[in-house]
């Protein structure tokens, strides 16, 4: 119960909770690589004062065995000597590129970069002055390069790791989504399948009692309607079986249909192709998507204004836009017009626009978006499909 009413704190503290050690993990391994950086430049002082001093024991022939083991002894990190008279030395660097004088010249701008040059200078007993021999720069070793490199692996694994998690909770979001279209579609067919066979039942017994024909007619209408619903209701509830159809001939029946039943204040315009153009569709839903949009559209324009239906085809594909003269979406609308939920009216469940785009995209591997809208002046929405 506790996590069930917490439930969005409890996320709020698990972000913050990450987000802090994450800002913890970065900040100590930038303190790791200053003091790996400040040990290296105190190695690289003792490394230079050896170095003079092995010059200067060079005159004497007098080398300190000493002096020479710290020469000797750093094979990582990459040096370059140059002495006051010019002579360059290079100590852990790609020997076959030593005679490149324009790679040496770069690596001196790299490392001079990287860090401050270190004179090698020593006192003169003599003169009790500072005299210099040359310079010593040096660039960071390998270990110091790979350490620099780690915040970003680690926000890179972080970035990862969080669009695997993402998309597993979106992933088990949509199916836990489609699993509760699925029982509710199932279960609104079966629960309108029941009163429906009764009706009928009593259709036929109206006609045994010399009812007027007229009445009865118009009830069958409705048994069909009803019966339509069910069906797609079935449908929507599990995969729909798609046939070849000709989609100007089953927009044509929903175009009739619908402009019998709706409005007089509402002036249908309906623009087909002479020709049929084949698609893999199943036609009850196909006109259920087709009747959800229309009804949107005249609920925009408030039951007054101008509906057009306009279908072309391009190469091979076939677009159908409805067009209605309503009152129009911002952009920031055009995508959550079709989340579950989202609606404008005031006694809207916001399941129409989410409904055909199910049918549309899941079942059809088709597409259907807003294609154009401006407050005041209407909206273009448009459904693709792909020719056979």
């Amino acid at each position: 119960m506790f996590l069930e009413k917490n439930r969005q704190l409890i996320r709020w503290v698990m972000i913050i909770a990450s987000f802090a050690i994450i800002s913890l993990i970065l900040w100590n391994t930038y303190t790791f690589f200053q003091k790996f950086k400040n040990e290296e430049r105190v190695k690289m002082a003792i490394w230079s004062a050896a170095q003079v001093e092995f010059q200067r024991s060079l005159l004497t022939d007098d080398v300190n065995p000493l002096v020479d083991k710290i020469i000797l002894s750093d094979s990582l990190t990459p040096k370059i000597v140059i002495n006051n008279d010019g002579d360059i030395n290079t100590v852990n660097i790609n020997e076959r590129k030593l005679k490149d004088s324009i790679y040496i010249k770069n690596l001196i701008l790299q490392f001079e970069k990287q860090n401050k040059p270190i004179e090698l200078t020593y006192i003169d007993p003599q003169t009790n002055k500072k005299i210099n021999v040359g310079n010593l720069y040096y660039g960071d070793s390998e270990i110091l390069n790979k350490l620099k490199y780690y915040p970003l692996a680690l926000l890179l694994i972080i970035f990862l790791f969080g669009a695997v998690v993402y998309f597993f909770y979106r992933s088990s979001k949509i199916a836990t989504q489609n699993k509760l279209w699925s029982g509710m579609a199932k279960e609104t067919a079966h629960q309108i399948g029941t009163p429906l066979s009764s009706l009928i039942g009593w259709t036929e017994i109206l006609k045994t009692e010399n009812t007027n024909p007229d009445y009865i007619k118009e009830i069958e209408k409705d048994i069909d309607r009803l019966q339509t619903i069910t069906e797609r209701f079935s449908k929507i509830g599990s995969i729909p079986t798609l046939e070849k159809v000709d989609i100007v001939k089953e927009t044509l029946e929903t175009y009739n249909y619908l402009k019998s039943r709706s409005s007089k204040l509402i002036n249908f315009t309906l623009k087909l192709p002479k020709d049929p153009i084949y698609v893999n569709l199943n036609p009850q839903l196909y006109s259920w998507t087709i009747e959800n949009l229309v009804k949107n559209a005249i609920d925009a324009m408030k039951g007054k204004g101008d509906l057009t239906i306009v279908m072309t085809q391009l190469e091979n594909k076939v677009k159908i836009n409805i067009i209605d003269t309503g009152k129009g979406l911002t952009k920031s609308q055009f995508k959550t017009v079709f989340e579950p939920g989202y609606t404008t009216k005031k006694r809207g469940w916001g399941l129409g626009l989410s409904l055909a785009r199910r049918i549309v995209e899941d079942f059809h591997d088709g597409k259907i978006k807003v294609a154009q809208s401006q407050i005041g002046k209407g909206t273009i929405m448009q459904i693709a499909f792909k020719t056979i």
